[in-house]
Formats: C-alpha cells, sequence, structure tokens
C-alpha cells in the first residue's frame, strides 16, 4: 500500500483504517460497518502483498461527519 498522505490525518477527525482480512468478502464487511457509523472514503478493491496471507483494504474516515442515509 502507499504511504499515507499528510493530507488525510491533517485535523482531528480524520483517520484512516486498514484493515487485515483472510478475504475480500471479510474485508468489505469491515469497512461497511465503518461506513454505516461515519462518513467514508471507500475503497473499491483490496490488495494482496506477495508471500503475505490474506488481503488488505485501506478507507479514510471522517469522525466529525455522520454518513448521509
Amino acid at each position: 500500500m502507499r504511504p499515507i498522505n499528510d493530507a488525510h490525518v491533517a485535523e482531528p477527525g480524520l483517520a484512516v483504517v486498514e484493515v487485515a482480512a483472510a478475504d475480500d468478502e471479510t474485508a468489505f464487511a469491515v469497512q461497511e460497518l465503518l461506513a454505516t457509523r461515519w462518513a467514508s472514503a471507500l475503497a473499491d478493491r483490496t490488495t494482496r502483498e506477495p508471500g503475505e496471507p490474506g488481503v488488505r483494504l485501506r478507507c479514510f474516515l471522517d469522525l466529525r461527519q455522520q454518513p448521509d442515509t
């Protein structure tokens, strides 16, 4: 994964969440749970590191805002 950009955590209430999971389904389920609670920039794909088990996913949260419903 690319390094975290300073702008993604420039203010209190902004967070970068990296999920490590066994499979895509699990990673996206965790992301969906986070998105029900906070405004989120969602990932549309996971990444796999050669030689490492499972998948990774990164999403960006704004804890200051509730998601649009």
